[in-house]
């Protein structure tokens, strides 16, 4: 990454990496590419789901996320488990300051983010959702993941009721069996948005929301030093930290804090170089979403389990 005169005006979170861009292969058919993996998508599924219910408060929901790990949590019915919709974890970040959800802090509750906190889950969750029925093979899981770009898939059956759920990182460990030529450089996103240490949590929020993506590099001049994550700023909720120099209860003072307050100290990167195969396994191993790419100490892009996915059902 070069630095560029022209863009000195521009505010950290503003600027695009600018790497000439992979070709765009587009929507493809995999049930033609991956026949050999044809079969019961529960055989990878987690079938031992942990669900809500919509009158489950929203801080409710979080902490339980946040405990787990989860990125998305199914909502049912009490008594039937017939799902009625999802909470992700981009639900909470447009809740949190990020989008149109944040109304329900701003108007209905006059920025008063503890009375909104406890609000029902059916506030917020996604109603519509891509599903999967339990009949469905691995390769339905990858057509659904790549072409909708959903990361994780709730499988029902025939009544509706909720069996298993399948995400991008349980489809990446069945497809990363298989040796690749390709490197980190041919599969990452070579333009990505940054922002800086002094940038308020609701500035993240705003961003991940508006460009619809669940992670921000931290960088200083043109230097990488950290990743924040949608569910950095969901556990930052979860474990408590928002609440604890709160004064009046008022969202800003939530949001307001600096992003450099969510930064963890590890920080896992990859080379452009490096082989699909090898960047996979790492992920798995560290039980992360994406890797930063780094050369010559710069950042110059990231590989995401949807790239993986993707990457992998095209071989």
């Amino acid at each position: 990454m070069q630095p560029n005169s022209n863009n000195s005006d521009k505010k950290p979170a503003d600027r695009l990496l600018k790497m000439p861009g992979k070709r765009d292969r587009g929507p493809v058919d995999f049930k033609t590419r991956i026949a050999g993996y044809e079969g019961e998508i529960m055989a990878i599924a987690t079938r031992d789901v942990v669900m809500a219910q919509r009158t489950t408060t929203i801080i409710q929901a979080v902490e339980i996320m946040t405990r787990a790990g989860f990125r998305r949590l199914p909502v049912v019915d009490a008594g039937t488990h017939r799902l009625r919709g999802i909470v992700t974890v981009s639900d909470i970040i447009d809740f949190m300051g990020g989008g149109d959800k944040f109304n329900l802090v701003q108007v209905k509750h006059a920025g008063n983010f503890l009375a909104a906190i406890n609000e029902e889950l059916r506030e917020i969750m996604t109603p519509h959702l891509v599903t999967m029925p339990v009949t469905g093979s691995i390769a339905d899981a990858v057509d659904i993941i790549v072409n909708k770009n959903v990361g994780g898939i709730p499988i029902t059956d025939a009544e509706g009721e909720l069996k298993g759920i399948v995400t991008e990182r349980d489809v990446m460990k069945v497809l990363t069996t298989e040796h690749s030529r390709r490197r980190a450089e041919d599969v990452m996103k070579s333009s990505v948005r940054v922002t800086s240490p002094d940038t308020p949590i609701g500035k993240v929020c705003e961003e991940m929301v508006k460009c619809r993506f669940r992670r921000l590099p931290v960088v200083v001049d043109e230097v990488l030093c950290g990743i924040v994550t949608a569910t950095d700023v969901m556990s930052y909720l979860g474990k408590g930290k928002a609440f604890e120099q709160l004064t009046t209860g008022d969202s800003a003072e939530v949001m307001g804090a600096p992003v450099r307050s969510l930064l963890s100290g590890e920080l896992y990167t990859t080379t452009p170089d490096r082989n699909i195969h090898d960047v996979a396994l790492e992920m798995i191993q560290r039980r992360v979403g994406a890797l930063p790419v780094i050369e010559d100490s710069h950042l110059v892009g990231l590989v995401t389990e949807y790239d993986l996915v993707k990457a992998f059902a095209e071989e």
